[in-house]
């Protein structure tokens, strides 16, 4: 969910924080040797192109290898990439040239996993995502989600006839035969989940679709639906900041039943980057977190303390403060695959620079001895967004 946020703070080395602006000059450089026209993209071979399990290259030159993880039993990129604020909601939209060329070159460095969703824009995040993986669709994960009114209000519809419509339409948009993963958005408490999970089983025997995901969803929910169909994953907030997956039962579910989990958020919300302060100015015309608990004046000075904990730290790891958060997220379990989310090119190499991030037992201690000190302070989302999400 990681968007269209302001520049972040650079990485931690010989002694000193690279600036953010130091930062970017190097990526920029590494980043004019990766662009390539969408018609080279199309033309080339995929083993042309960066391998899923080969190097890549990052901005400090060093070479990473993009490994698998499994959600249930489908295979995706060990970091995956969020689109949904390429097209709305974390500020006005991208270019869309803009936006196709930096899903294309998350794929040149190995990402193998793209999350959209029809409410995004709504619709123009599924047609961006539909025309930039085109070129190379049977080699990527395709998850999208269902489940929201598109009629002005945010209300839902998990009505078993408009899932069976709006899967179509989903898949016009997305230049697609089939979704790969197709997230329920958020429960909806007027349809059983077991309605839900046996119109998506129907979907899958269909081929339309070929694995079944929910978003915000309660382990009981979970726990029932995939009783009626599989559930390969469950896509929730999660970061080192917001750590309602590990008391909610939610963590604990999915481990036990085999299910993959999908942080949104991964970087709080471009909290956890370090450049957000009491006098960040959100546009509540475009962007969601202007109205959300945690991004008033008052918490964002009030949750300084964790922003100040992972400064320490990630001068200590040469590394940024996406990258720590990021590392710790995929330190936490074997089957979480967290999708941050940017515009920026130079931030996506950042982000998936914390793939050479290694965190010792003792790292993850020291941390969690450091989060035990504090307390986070707001709520996630606004109220009426809130209630959308169970508990």
């Amino acid at each position: 969910m990681e968007k269209n946020l302001p520049p972040r703070e650079g990485a931690a080395g010989a002694g000193r924080g690279l600036s953010r602006r130091e930062f970017l000059t190097r990526s920029a450089l590494l980043g004019a040797s990766v662009a390539v026209a969408p018609a080279l993209l199309a033309a080339c071979s995929e083993q042309a192109r960066t391998n899923h399990n080969g190097n890549n290259q990052t901005p400090d030159d060093k070479k990473i290898s993009m490994k698998t993880r499994k959600l249930g039993t489908l295979a995706v990129s060990e970091v995956g990439a969020g689109c949904m604020s390429i097209s709305a909601n974390y500020g006005p939209p991208a270019d869309k040239q803009q936006g196709i060329q930096l899903i294309r070159t998350a794929y040149e460095q190995g990402v193998r996993f793209f999350d959209t969703a029809e409410v995004y824009g709504p619709y123009t995040s599924e047609t961006l995502v539909g025309e930039a993986l085109a070129p190379f669709r049977d080699q990527v994960v395709i998850a999208s989600k269902f489940g929201f009114k598109i009629d002005g209000t945010t209300g839902l519809d998990s009505r078993p006839a408009h899932i069976r419509q709006v899967v179509e339409e989903s898949l016009k948009r997305l230049r697609t035969d089939r979704i790969d993963l197709y997230y329920q958005h958020r429960v909806d408490p007027a349809v059983p989940i077991e309605e839900v999970a046996g119109t998506i089983k129907d979907l899958i025997q269909q081929g339309k679709v070929l694995h079944f995901g929910l978003s915000e969803a309660g382990a009981r929910t979970i726990r029932k639906a995939h009783a009626v169909q599989a559930v390969t994953a469950v896509q929730s907030e999660y970061s080192f900041m917001e750590r309602s997956p590990e008391h909610n039962g939610v963590l604990a579910a999915c481990e036990e039943l085999g299910i993959g989990f999908v942080p949104w958020g991964p970087v709080g919300m471009g909290y956890l980057t370090g450049t957000l302060d009491a006098r960040t100015k959100l546009d509540p015309k475009t962007d969601l977190r202007a109205g959300f608990d945690r991004f008033t004046p008052t918490t964002l000075a009030a949750n300084r303390p964790v922003v100040d904990l992972l400064t320490a730290f990630a001068a200590k790891k040469n590394a940024t403060h996406a990258q720590i958060a990021l590392a710790w997220l995929l330190a936490q379990k074997p089957f979480i695959v967290p999708i941050p989310g940017t515009r920026n090119p130079a931030h996506l190499r950042e982000n998936l620079g914390a793939l050479q991030v290694t965190l010792t037992p003792a790292d993850l201690q020291e941390l969690e001895t450091g989060f035990a000190h504090l307390r986070v302070q707001g709520g996630r989302m606004n109220p009426a967004q809130m209630q959308l999400v169970e508990a």
